[in-house]
């Protein structure tokens, strides 16, 4: 494990030199235990442990809601963004960016960080690479079927048209009534 953190530190590095507005950047495990970080001036255990249980919160909440998987969380503070990606299947990436960054930038990059450091703790999970290409030791893990997503109905439009409006009448669509006298 300790060539993937290495390898997980030089990218938070790599990050951070390609977002100029990061202020700091670091890998967790899905249990809040820091992997890797290049957080100047924060607690990095803190940060990891606040990350481990609002990403549980935000995969609760993902999952309740029928949006699968949590991919993504982002969390706007007076003074910047902090932003989580997931890594893989057990890990996460958290970064820390100035109120000013391009928030597109921010999400481009974080995922990209995001792919590559999930190889690399998900690599160093199953052990060395055989000579087949496959992983020599794999865990097997399976995962609950996801809840279905129950269809949404479609709610019926009605006529915003004020009475006197013209166009409601020549596009609404009318019931003629016809009477006989005898």
């Amino acid at each position: 494990m300790a060539a993937a953190q290495d390898g997980i530190l030089e990218e938070l590095r790599r990050l951070r030199a390609r977002v100029p507005q990061l202020t700091g950047a670091l890998a967790a495990d899905v249990d809040g235990l820091v992997l890797a970080q290049d957080t100047p001036g924060v607690d990095p255990e803190a940060v990891a442990a606040l990350t481990g249980a609002t990403r549980a919160l935000a995969a609760q909440l993902a999952d309740e809601t029928g949006q699968g998987d949590l991919r993504e969380l982002l969390v706007r503070g007076v003074y910047g963004y902090v932003a989580t990606y997931a890594a893989g299947a057990g890990a996460v990436v958290t970064l820390l960016a100035q109120d000013r960054v391009n928030v597109g930038r921010l999400h481009l990059e974080g995922r990209r960080a995001g792919a590559r450091i999930g190889e690399l703790v998900d690599c160093a999970a199953t052990g060395p690479i055989g000579p087949t290409g496959q992983p020599e030791h794999t865990e097997t893990t399976t995962k609950a079927p996801a809840k279905p997503v129950p269809a949404r109905a479609r709610a019926a439009r009605t006529s915003r048209a004020k009475p006197g409006d013209t166009r409601a009448t020549a596009t609404a669509p009318t019931v003629a009534r016809t009477t006989t006298e005898s």
